[in-house]
C-alpha cells in the first residue's frame, strides 16, 4: 500500500505525543498505569513503539491523561505530514 509509510509515521508520532502528554502532566509510568488500569510495561512499550496499542488501550491512556484521542491523532498526522521525525526515544 502506498500509505504504509505515512501510517507508520503517524503511529510513531502518536507514541511520541502520548509520552509528551504524560510528561507534561508530570506523571510517571507507574502513576499513569494506575490511573488507566494498564500495566506500566504496556505503556512503556507503547511509548517506545515496541507494541502497537489497541483502540481500547489508546482510549484508556488518553482518558487517564484527560486528552481527546482524536486530538492526539490529529497532532500526529500533522507532524507526519510535515515529515518531521519523531522525537528521540
Amino acid at each position: 500500500m502506498p500509505n504504509d509509510k505515512l501510517t507508520d509515521a503517524i503511529s510513531s508520532h502518536v507514541a511520541c505525543v502520548l509520552k509528551e502528554e504524560r510528561e507534561k502532566r508530570d506523571l510517571s509510568l507507574k502513576m499513569l498505569a494506575k490511573k488507566s488500569g494498564i500495566s506500566r510495561q504496556t505503556i512503556s512499550y507503547v511509548e517506545q513503539e515496541v507494541q502497537s496499542p489497541s483502540l481500547d488501550t489508546l482510549l484508556r491512556i488518553t482518558s487517564a491523561l484527560g486528552v481527546d484521542l482524536a486530538k492526539i491523532i490529529a497532532r500526529a498526522q500533522k507532524r507526519a505530514s510535515k515529515k518531521s521525525p519523531p522525537a528521540a526515544k
